[in-house]
């Protein structure tokens, strides 16, 4: 197998996924407490992860999954998610305020589709990467892509994890992660849909 091949797969899907390990640890630390919660983050991102070879590798063999100017309105499902999130965050601190269950104690962590959904909106950029060098690495090459970039992302799930279990970060997400993630969420959102130029601007 050619290194040469596995180091440039992995330095693109490093470059262009630097990001998610921020957005992982926010899920993980969602996670914290649930049953089965983690395994939902893994899935999730490998199914967001999944879609997104499929998109670029149908992209490369030139049938075009999602016409160009529609790239930028993935924005509007972390934005959604996001705002969902908020919703979420601000109901179940009113309920604690009001003696309730406590907010940590609510709901059963991230969903597998929730993880899936914002995987593949703040990837919809990395299709526009992905195409044209599928399309010029030939059969074996593009095997060795999606090899590199499923184990890459297994590497991307323990980094997310093994941040989110740090003592500080941990207590960080404890205490802030609930306002922390629909922030972000948002934020990917929005810059999805302005740097698409979604807003003619």
């Amino acid at each position: 197998m050619d290194l040469g091949l596995i180091g440039q797969a992995s330095g693109m899907f490093a470059a262009t996924n630097v990001d998610d390990i921020l957005i992982l640890a926010l899920f993980f630390g969602q996670a914290t407490g649930h049953r089965g919660g983690a395994v939902r983050v893994v899935v999730g991102q490998y199914l967001g992860f999944a879609a997104i070879l499929i998109a670029s590798i149908v992209g490369a063999l030139g049938a075009g999954l999602l016409p160009a100017e529609m790239t930028p309105y993935l924005g509007l499902l972390p934005l959604a998610l996001g705002l969902r999130a908020a919703w979420q965050a601000w109901r179940e601190r009113h309920d604690a305020s009001g003696g309730n269950e406590p907010a940590t104690a609510t709901g059963s962590g991230p969903t597998v589709f929730a993880v899936a959904t914002v995987t593949f909106a703040n990837g919809g950029d990395n299709i526009g990467v992905y195409v044209p060098v599928f399309a010029t690495v030939g059969t074996v090459g593009l095997i060795v892509f999606v090899v590199v970039f499923l184990a890459l992302v297994a590497v991307w799930c323990l980094l997310g994890r093994f941040f989110a279990s740090r003592p500080v970060i941990a207590r960080a997400l404890a205490r802030w992660g609930h306002i922390l993630l629909p922030v972000v969420l948002i934020g990917i959102g929005l810059l999805i849909l302005i740097e698409g130029g979604a807003f003619g601007f």
